[in-house]
């Protein structure tokens, strides 16, 4: 068999388990190059999927999961996705096939020897031919011949052949100075990994991993387990490997900050107003005197309090400032926060688009912003932290990065190169906007990838969130104890989807007994259905994908899902044959879509929140003519539709509004029952979970309130309820932690 081809442009090595494009080598599992390999063999042909596994995994079972993943998988090493099929077409409930050509190493060899031999004959014949233009040797052969005639007639230089050698002279110069600028800008981000190890693996949560200046320290927040929102701030010295906890008590804490010294931490305290007006959050600025908590456990000191608005990511800067980014109405802007004279001054503001992120390099004293303009575009901007603009471009997202997708890049030790990471892989992001991946193997999500202050180490975090999906009946509802943490070996709940990783947003299939949910058990979200026993995956998204929001259709037959920003309709198999893959069709926009909360399949209308030049909008999309009808300017946090057509949402301060004749009414009984678990609606009644963690019901029809009982205090989501039991989100644990990349 041979164990070398080409699938395009794309060289396949068997023996090294290696598919290359453009010197890019990436490693892949032999299964799914087995896969790639019996396309290959049969190109232009359908391959069933039972003829697969019997070729691939003879004497073995397997679930279609697995060849689904193998498809994802080298899908991603082609640089394509389920819409875009230009080297492997599924073909729906028959198999793949490939669709590009291939050419075998053997044939390949066959052909270059018969070429060679009939052009070494024709340079026998005519010494004059011409190189082919791809040879390396061809200018410099034809300049080696000048020059040697040159010497032997002993002939002065003639105009026009010292306009040739000008020529000549300047071309070299313009092509030297745009090899600069290549190599500059576009040469790929290298990183080579020695090795890979944890540095706080706890039954704890740890996060916001940072160095000292002098590298001597590790600072990052742990995590109570049960509680998942406070947390105290840690130090760890990186030789000793002793740990010091900083702070006294546990609270709110954000991403940290050393100021240039390395004497002083600055980071943003979160707590929930005393009095909220316009927003439920007040969030103040802090310092730690590092020093002095390495002695003994500190309380942190106040810079500055927001109370009407949010500010977030404080860095401290050369000049002994501090900067943040601030929220005010629904745009970010930069500030620059003076100690000494307790006031703040502009950097950089968008007036139409969005500030989405930033970092700061001591070294260079440069601020790098990521944004959305006015055009809907990201883009990457070089700042001095005066406000003035260095530079400004648009980037240019590869297939590898959905193309709403987020980034947080962060400053490296390699000139004008960023980093940052989509959950299991990691990407350079230069000035000019230019991304290209690192191509580490990561088996588990990392991010927040941190550079070390000697360039040679980088702190990532590590881990996953580990939810599971319960279900509990109404009537033990009412007898749970209030505050009642509840595990996996708990009797009074029943586990419908359980894995180490996340699983969400489970949903009753209407007129049916199936159950939907998302889960990243196969290392990025994707659609599960269940029924109770055996869970079937009925999507594969592209690796490092994202799910917010799905809805099934009333007759039960499809399920609308908002995956990676965009809305695709899931239809189930017609049968049950577990081989089968279900159809999609996705609903192109040109905005982002940011959450998918409602879909009214009878009308196919989707209650949405989307990201218009940066501002996040709350709508209704309609499926049949894609167009968006903005509802409310208010923030919407949570929407819904009740049976009958009544629209019911709760905004930035988790209160109720159904909309009026007029102006938008406040529902003034669940004034005090709003909260971040979300809300569902069945038969006209809404159903809630309030920040005491009790279960309540609204009767639209009635305007009667109760409570019905107490939930878990780890409870995620409220996300579905039928006539005898309701569905939730539990979650586990959180399994993060700080871990260091040691670098070649």
């Amino acid at each position: 068999m041979t164990v070398k081809y080409w699938v395009g442009d794309f060289f396949v090595d068997l023996s090294r388990n290696q598919v290359t494009q453009k010197k890019q080598s990436q490693t892949i599992a032999p299964k799914a190059l087995a896969v790639l390999t019996y396309l290959a063999e049969n190109q232009g042909r359908v391959v069933s999927y039972d003829e697969l596994f019997d070729k691939v995994w003879p004497d073995t079972v397997v679930t279609p999961n697995t060849l689904q993943r193998s498809i994802a998988q080298l899908r991603k090493v082609l640089g394509e996705d389920t819409q875009y099929q230009s080297y492997i077409k599924t073909h729906t409930k028959q198999g793949y096939s490939l669709e590009c050509e291939v050419r075998w190493q053997d044939k390949i060899d066959a052909e270059l020897l018969v070429e060679q031999q009939l052009s070494l004959k024709a340079d026998k014949e005519n010494p004059e031919i011409e190189q082919d233009n791809n040879s390396p040797s061809c200018h410099s052969k034809s300049t080696e011949t000048e020059n040697i005639h040159t010497e032997s007639t002993g002939a002065v230089n003639t105009p026009r052949s010292a306009l040739s050698r000008l020529t000549l002279f300047a071309s070299i110069i313009i092509l030297a100075i745009i090899g600069v600028i290549y190599l500059s800008q576009t040469q790929p981000f290298k990183l080579s990994v020695g090795e890979l190890r944890s540095l706080t693996a706890t039954d704890n949560k740890e996060f916001g991993g940072l160095y000292s200046p002098d590298g001597e320290y590790i600072v990052f927040l742990r995590y109570s387990e049960k509680l998942c929102v406070s947390s105290n701030i840690w130090a760890k010295h990186t030789k000793t490997q002793k740990e010091i906890q900083l702070t006294k008590n546990m609270a709110r804490f954000g991403t940290l900050s050393f100021s240039k010294d390395g004497n002083k931490l600055v980071f943003v305290k979160t707590e929930n107003c005393s009095q909220p007006i316009t927003q439920k959050e007040c969030y103040k600025l802090m310092t730690l005197d590092f020093e002095q908590a390495l002695k003994a456990p500190q309380s942190p000191s106040l810079l500055m309090e927001c109370r009407n608005s949010r500010i977030s990511k404080p860095i401290w800067l050369n000049n002994n400032n501090v900067a943040l980014l601030q929220k005010s109405s629904d745009r970010w802007k930069l500030l620059s926060y003076s100690i000494a004279d307790n006031k703040s001054t502009e950097i950089y503001s968008l007036e139409d688009g969005n500030l989405t992120d930033y970092d700061y390099s001591v070294k260079d004293d440069l601020l790098a912003l990521t944004s959305i303009h006015n055009d809907g575009q990201y883009y990457i901007e070089i700042l001095k932290p005066d406000g003035q603009v260095l530079s400004s471009h648009q980037i240019e997202y590869p297939t590898e990065i959905p193309k709403f997708r987020f980034i947080y890049p962060n400053f490296t030790p390699i000139n004008e190169q960023l980093i940052f990471s989509t959950g299991r892989q990691l990407f350079g992001l230069s000035y000019q906007g230019k991304i290209t991946n690192i191509s580490l193997p990561l088996d588990e999500p990392m991010g927040t990838p941190i550079f070390h202050p000697n360039g040679k180490k980088m702190l990532v975090i590590k881990g996953n969130w580990d939810s599971d999906i319960a279900t509990i009946p109404l009537s033990k509802i009412t007898k749970t104890q209030a505050e009642q943490f509840l595990t996996t070996a708990d009797n009074n709940y029943s586990i419908i989807a359980r894995s180490t990783l996340e699983e969400d947003d489970a949903q009753y299939q209407p007129n049916g007994e199936l159950i939907a949910f998302k889960s990243d058990r196969s290392g990025e979200d994707q659609l599960w259905i269940t029924d109770g026993n055996s869970p079937q995956q009925l999507t594969s998204f592209p690796i490092d994908s994202r799910i917010n929001g799905q809805e099934w259709a009333a007759d039960g037959k499809s399920i609308l899902v908002n995956a990676n920003n965009v809305l695709t309709q899931v239809t189930l198999p017609s049968t049950e044959v577990s081989k089968q893959e279900s159809e999609q069709e996705s609903f192109p926009f040109e905005y982002s879509i940011e959450q998918l909360f409602h879909w009214s399949s009878k009308d196919n209308t989707a209650l949405i929140t989307a990201r218009i030049k940066g501002i996040l909008t709350f709508g209704e999309f309609n499926l049949n003519n894609l167009e968006f009808r903005v509802i409310t300017d208010k923030k919407v946090n949570w929407a819904l539709k009740s049976e009958d057509g009544r629209l019911i949402y709760t905004d930035h301060l988790d209160r109720f509004w159904q909309p009026g004749p007029a102006e938008d009414k406040l529902i003034e009984s669940l004034e005090q029952q709003g909260s971040d678990k979300r809300f569902i609606i069945k038969n006209n009644v809404i159903y809630g979970i309030n920040e005491e963690f009790q279960l309540w019901s609204y009767n639209l029809n009635e305007n009667t309130f109760a409570v019905i009982g107490n939930t878990p205090i780890n409870v995620n989501y409220l996300t579905d309820i039928n006539q005898s039991d309701i569905l939730l989100s539990i979650r586990i644990t959180a399994k993060k932690e700080v871990a260091e990349l040691t670098l070649r």
